[in-house]
């Protein structure tokens, strides 16, 4: 092959561990072997499976560690509306934003909302993804919210990428709940007292997150939800500091939360916390770029240590984009994330994002054998070429999936 990217500098040269005329040895599921070609061990039995990848890029299945797939509907109006000068907190006060999404989540079908979840992961798995963490919250009630994880579970048995469910009843208010404070704390109580209940006792989710933000939940409210969800083993991510700045990075901090995603505003007291805690940073530019805010800056990271992660925020709001490495590029570009930390944003590192960093990732023996391969000669060209779709092909548990060249997108199982 041209380059392997294993993401492990123990394997091969720099950060990215280059090793050239290399070889990837999959057995079922696992990786048994990474390094030199010359080195590939020699295998009792059968002959192998072998594909010859002279001239590809190959990293690990890149993986997308924030999306909103699981929704109906689509969001023209608050677009329009957001181009003619109304703000994010405008959209949401006329009954736009996340409401309006809610609304015709609520009005889809268990089917329909399982044929777009689908179509949308075989979609993102064209641009090399492997691995999905996809979030509820546009339900806002508990029997939706149950429905739209439950809906995840089934397109997670025949999806091509692995999807990893993360709860989000902590989205924003629902209608109902927006006529007083007393509303308010009902709602609250909902979730604490019976959706983290009924979704840790269904092992619906692997994680718990809340938008805590001007128009969304306080601080407090924030606290007392990511506390429940802790205390029934839910794993805790925090959607922090994207339009103002809270305090959220430090709960997130305080609480041990795998990940804080956005931090545009962060504080130094929030990059104090996440260092601390060993929180990785998860930076959507997409929405930053939607909502024309300024992505988040990486070198405030970069001095405090803190891991960076990018995803899609794949949502019909404010990042309708399934483009993974479309979103490193914009972090490159806008928010001075280096080459080589925009590769390990997709890979690595957001795979600490979802917990999952001993298992995908990085190309090491033992690691579950998700790769990706890419029609390009120098892994720098997967943050050069804007927008392009250069997968050739991905392997998901062992098993090769080829990515028609001719016709983008079209995955032609198991050949």
């Amino acid at each position: 092959m041209g380059a392997l990217v294993t993401c492990d500098p123990e394997i091969g040269s720099g950060p990215l561990g280059l090793v050239h005329q290399a070889a990837v040895l999959c057995v079922g599921e696992r990786i048994e072997y990474v390094g030199p070609e010359s080195g590939v061990p020699r295998l009792s039995g059968e002959e192998p499976l072998t594909l010859d990848l002279d001239g590809c890029v190959v990293t690990p299945g890149l993986i997308d560690c924030h999306t909103h797939l699981v929704h109906a509907g689509e969001r023209l109006d608050d677009y329009q509306g957001r181009l003619e000068g109304e703000s994010y907190v405008d959209i949401a006060a006329r009954g736009g934003g996340i409401l309006s999404t809610v609304r015709a989540t609520r009005a889809a079908s268990d089917e329909e909302l399982l044929a777009l979840v689908t179509a949308r992961a075989e979609a993102a798995a064209a641009h090399g993804v492997t691995t999905i963490e996809v979030k509820s919250g546009y339900g806002l009630a508990c029997k939706e919210e149950l429905r739209l994880l439950e809906v995840v579970k089934r397109a997670g048995r025949t999806a091509l990428p692995d999807l990893i469910p993360t709860f989000l009843g902590a989205h924003t208010f629902p209608a109902e709940a927006r006529s007083g404070p007393v509303a308010r704390r009902r709602y609250v109580e909902e979730i604490t007292r019976e959706m983290l209940p009924a979704v840790a006792a269904r092992g619906l989710a692997r994680f718990c997150d809340v938008f805590i933000d001007e128009g969304a939940f306080t601080l407090e409210e924030g606290r007392l939800v990511l506390e429940r969800a802790r205390e029934l083993g839910l794993g805790i991510k925090v959607h922090a500091e994207q339009i103002t700045c809270t305090g959220a990075a430090e709960l997130a901090g305080e609480l041990g939360a795998v990940s804080a995603e956005y931090l545009e505003h962060i504080s130094e007291a929030g990059l104090r916390a996440l260092a601390e805690a060993g929180t990785v940073a998860v930076l959507l530019p997409g929405a930053a770029l939607v909502l024309r805010d300024q992505p988040a800056q990486c070198a405030i990271f970069r001095a405090h240590g803190i891991p960076m992660a990018v995803a899609t925020d794949f949502n019909p709001g404010t990042s309708p984009t399934d483009n993974l490495m479309l979103m490193a590029q914009l972090q490159v570009l806008g928010g001075g994330m280096t080459l080589d930390e925009g590769i390990l944003a997709v890979t690595a590192h957001a795979a600490r994002a979802v917990g999952l960093e001993g298992d995908r990732g990085v190309l090491r023996r033992g690691m579950r054998a998700d790769l990706a391969l890419f029609r390009c000669q120098d892994p720098r060209e997967l943050l050069y070429r804007l927008g392009a779709s250069l997968c050739a092909g991905v392997v998901r548990d062992g098993v090769y999936h080829r990515i028609e060249a001719a016709r983008p997108g079209l995955l032609l199982r198991g050949s």
